[in-house]
């Protein structure tokens, strides 16, 4: 095993995956996005079947990924009002 920045070669760090496919209806991950902006569940990825855009919720906000820069466009300039205040937009 490689070591790891700020550890040995006896440092171990686990991660846990679980997954679940539900059909959309409004509403199917609210309980999940206030846990989460509640800081009480962490790591959290919701994406489509094909995993081609993810959306990943934090306490903070969230960063969404895309397929496309007109995609993003689109989604800036429809959720203008969700961005930061820094000039960067982040």
């Amino acid at each position: 095993m490689a070591e790891l920045a700020g550890g040995g070669p006896e440092f171990r760090t686990y991660c846990h995956l679980f997954a679940v496919h539900r059909p959309w209806q409004r509403g199917c991950v609210d309980d999940l996005l206030r846990n989460t902006a509640d800081n009480k569940v962490a790591g959290i990825l919701i994406t489509d079947t094909r995993m081609q855009r993810i959306h990943h919720p934090y306490d903070g906000g969230a960063d969404v990924f895309p397929t496309t820069s007109d995609e993003r466009d689109q989604m800036r300039d429809r959720h203008a009002d969700w961005l930061s205040s820094h000039p960067s937009g982040l």
